[in-house]
């Protein structure tokens, strides 16, 4: 039971270089995360993730002071050539850019200027008012990166009952492109909390493609909230492997604010024991002629927990909108649990929108046309566990990031049977 978890507005001093409206922007967001406290199930957003009974549940103190963030040696993914930024318990640490043209890149520690953004989730109040690291990166117009960017997420073996608060901002410019792939590594066998807050800005014509996940199971309590804005003929797509975390939760927001716009967002976990995640998203069709699409699928065992919150709006000029939602679950046995809540709010008039939820056990026919084909009942619910997540997969253009996340994949599946 979370007994000593108090913030003093004085805390907020601490904090260096900041201006006076960003102080009297950051006191208010602590009031206002003060008065509600961490969110539980009353709050409609929350109903399937009641983060204050979990917190409750995990911890028994928690502390916000900043943690140290030095480390004595960077090991590097070695599968494929790429660029990297490295980040230690949410502050940039080092970046490499070898591979692009450095004067189209500018990246900096986030300079703690806010985004006057007021959005009605305790998490972001708390993140709004105490976040004091993270990463800015710009892409300058007319420049598409040639090989991928890997963000290192690294948690260091000293965090235990934290709760970290960072911010970060991705601008690319008009025609400029931009393929990340989020890892986190997280070498602490405690419990502690990552709050982020992520707006990501796509400019005319751009593209960026993102990929989470992490190299091994973690005992984190993860919330992530982005806001995307995405510009006249732009593309964004976000591809989502996050399987392992304790908790997690990505609240996703796009706003496609120019005709042509388009915007994906695939998930493919396998979840298993008291793992808990949610994907809760929000695609606002703000012009004409855009398209989203959506399909989350989860493989859930033992005590795990999947949830998909999907909202697709439509305004009323919005015409000639494309929007497509799914939400699938394979559920391995009578403990799991998939909570699936698509929504559609329309009011043009010249649509094609859909969206649709379903959830299941393993076909038992499959497994035994399989065991006559001389696999074991084991190994033939592995093979349709990733035959079920594969069509997300597949999304990976680039074969040597498909295939390192496919063998991630496949280690989390293998664990578990």
């Amino acid at each position: 039971m979370i007994e000593n978890f108090e913030i003093n507005s004085k805390d907020i001093n601490k904090i260096k270089k900041i201006t006076n409206s960003e102080k009297k922007f950051r006191i208010k967001n602590l009031e206002l995360f003060k008065n509600i406290g961490f969110p539980n199930k009353k709050i409609e957003d929350w109903k399937f993730s009641d983060f204050k009974n979990i917190i409750d549940k995990n911890f028994e103190g928690l502390d916000y002071n900043n943690v140290s963030h030095d480390i004595k040696k960077i090991n590097l993914l070695k599968d494929f050539d790429h660029n990297y930024i490295f980040l230690v318990n949410g502050n940039l640490h080092s970046n490499n850019f070898q591979h692009e043209d450095k004067s189209k890149i500018k990246i900096k520690s986030y300079d703690k200027s806010i985004d006057n953004q007021i959005n009605n989730n305790p998490l972001i109040y708390l993140n709004n008012a105490l976040a004091d690291s993270g990463y800015f990166l710009e892409i300058e117009k007319n420049y598409k990166f040639k090989k991928v960017l890997i963000v290192y997420n690294f948690f260091t073996k000293n965090l235990k009952n934290k709760v970290l608060n960072n911010k970060n901002k991705i601008k690319i410019n008009k025609n400029s492109e931009l393929h990340i792939v989020e890892y986190t590594i997280n070498e602490s066998k405690h419990k502690f909390i990552n709050n982020s807050y992520e707006n990501i800005i796509l400019e005319e014509n751009s593209k960026f493609k993102s990929i989470y996940l992490q190299k091994d199971k973690s005992n984190g309590f993860f919330h992530k909230f982005i806001k995307n804005k995405i510009s006249i003929n732009s593309d964004y797509t976000n591809l989502i492997f996050s399987s392992g975390l304790k908790f997690n939760k990505l609240d996703i927001e796009c706003d496609l604010v120019g005709e042509k716009a388009k915007c994906n967002i695939l998930s493919g976990l396998f979840l298993n024991n008291d793992e808990h995640q949610e994907i809760k998203t929000r695609i606002n069709h703000l012009y004409p002629n855009c398209k989203s699409y959506q399909k989350i699928k989860n493989v859930l065992n033992s005590k795990s927990k999947g949830i998909f919150q999907g909202k697709i709006f439509v305004k009323d000029i919005a015409q000639k909108t494309d929007a497509y939602q799914l939400g699938k679950a394979l559920l391995l046995n009578d403990d799991a649990e998939f909570n699936s809540k698509p929504e559609l709010e329309i009011y043009a008039d010249d649509v094609k929108c859909s969206h649709g939820s379903a959830s299941g056990s393993i076909d038992e026919d499959s497994i035994y046309y399989l065991m006559t084909r001389g696999l074991d009942r084991k190994d033939s619910s592995k093979l349709l566990v990733k035959g079920f997540l594969n069509d997300i997969i597949e999304f990976i253009k680039s074969p040597s990031i498909k295939k390192f996340v496919e063998t991630k994949l496949e280690k989390q599946i293998n664990y578990e049977y």
